[in-house]
């Protein structure tokens, strides 16, 4: 028996070094097809290894590269001031304390204890301010104003602070409207009507090389989980009565916006009646904060029908958070304290946080309830998935933008040792 034995040992060891394929670790490791290609040296197969870790993103929205690329070359000695729009239950409270308290600066804020507002001065100065926010200037456009109160408020607001060389970015009246509803150009505009709409990315460039230096910023959050927060904070006392909701120089009426509630808050308010109030501004509040109102009546229903009012609002929100300079997500820490880094050449001093516990979180509701909740709240869905995609892209363009630069320095490097 001992040759037939031998033969099929020696037939065995033979197969192994003949065969396609080898069984997992016997395998010799080889270099990627495309480092092969080129000779397989150290650089190439670096690249490719950094190519490989690199996350792929299924892009669900087309953007161009400049609305990509965001760098601010923010002038905080000059004139340049950076306004927080804080939507309610978007984690804007911390991220707020992080401007404040966690950036490393030449003069940081001066925060007294016990104090919620700081003093954030421009090196070398005693009064202008580099940033418009409530932990730095209160509420000073209004509790909670929002982008039509803000971008007609801010200018005010800044001279009244002694701060007269700073001017908003210019406006565009009724672009929106002619754009979509081509028969609101002839039927619907009244002369020296002011509607406020941004300026697309080139047109805010050209703005800011002629001095119109206000930075938007602000916080999103996924629908359902800030619609819950929002409840409980109602459930425990909270109004927000005191907001002005300024929109083409006025507050609305009693009757274009009523209350949900009688007596001096809504304690104690149940999910089911908190969903049952067809005028709670808790339901699409994030497209809402964020679209020019003046583009559909402001708080008048009656102004346009409800399909053409949803389609301009949830547009004019889109547009206006892709031309702000910098918005983050809440459940996206890291990456919105790398991106805001990135943004304004700013670096933080202690890492963001990611809490993956909340009051949203620890509340149980069933598939029905929370398919009810996204359809009370269909276009802040529609808003968020858009500012999703775009914030992962703008992340990912980052990502690839610092790994080219990294590699051209590592390149340089070998170069000069060579």
């Amino acid at each position: 028996l001992l040759p037939p034995l031998l033969a099929l040992l020696f037939l065995l060891i033979v197969y192994q070094y003949v065969s396609p394929a080898c069984p997992g670790a016997a395998c010799p490791r080889r270099p990627p097809a495309s480092a092969a290609r080129r000779g397989g040296g150290p650089e190439e197969r670096e690249e490719e290894e950094e190519a490989a870790a690199m996350p792929r993103l299924a892009a669900k929205f087309p953007f161009a590269r400049g609305e990509l690329c965001r760098r601010v070359r923010f002038d905080m000695r000059g004139r340049d001031v950076i306004v927080f729009l804080h939507i309610q239950k978007t984690g804007g409270t911390t991220f707020g304390r992080h401007l404040v308290r966690n950036i490393h600066l030449e003069q940081p804020c001066y925060c007294r204890a016990g104090q919620k507002k700081c003093a954030c001065h421009r090196p070398g100065g005693d009064k202008d301010t580099w940033l418009f926010s409530r932990f730095s200037t209160g509420w000073s456009c209004g509790l909670h104003a929002d982008w039509t109160e803000l971008t007609s408020c801010v200018p005010a607001a800044m001279e009244r602070r002694g701060c007269a060389g700073n001017r908003t970015l210019s406006e565009v009246r009724w672009r929106l409207l002619e754009l979509f509803f081509p028969a609101f150009k002839t039927q619907n505009r009244t002369p020296g009507t002011d509607v406020s709409f941004p300026e697309p990315a080139s047109q805010q460039t050209a703005d800011i090389k002629a001095g119109l230096n206000f930075y938007y910023i602000t916080m999103l959050r996924d629908p359902v989980s800030r619609y819950l927060s929002e409840w409980k904070h109602v459930q425990r006392g909270a109004t927000w009565k005191t907001s002005l909701h300024m929109c083409d120089g006025r507050s609305p009426t009693p009757d274009e916006l009523p209350t949900c509630y009688e007596g001096d808050d809504w304690s104690g308010v149940s999910l089911q009646e908190f969903m049952d109030c067809s005028y709670n501004l808790a339901s699409n509040r994030q497209v809402r904060m964020l679209a020019d109102l003046s583009l559909v009546g402001c708080y008048n229903l009656t102004f346009m029908n409800e399909s053409e009012r949803n389609t301009i609002l949830l547009q004019s929100a889109k547009n206006n958070l892709k031309n702000m300079a910098f918005f983050g997500l809440t459940e996206f820490q890291r990456k919105t304290q790398y991106l805001f880094e990135r943004t304004f050449n700013l670096k933080f001093i202690s890492p963001f946080t990611q809490f993956n516990v909340t009051r949203a979180s620890n509340v149980d509701i069933g598939e029905d309830v929370r398919q009810r909740i996204e359809e009370l709240n269909f276009l802040d869905v529609q808003l968020y998935e858009y500012a999703k995609d775009l914030f992962l892209q703008r992340f990912q363009y980052s990502k690839q933008e610092e790994h080219q630069k990294n590699r051209l320095k590592r390149r340089e490097e070998r170069r000069l040792l060579r």
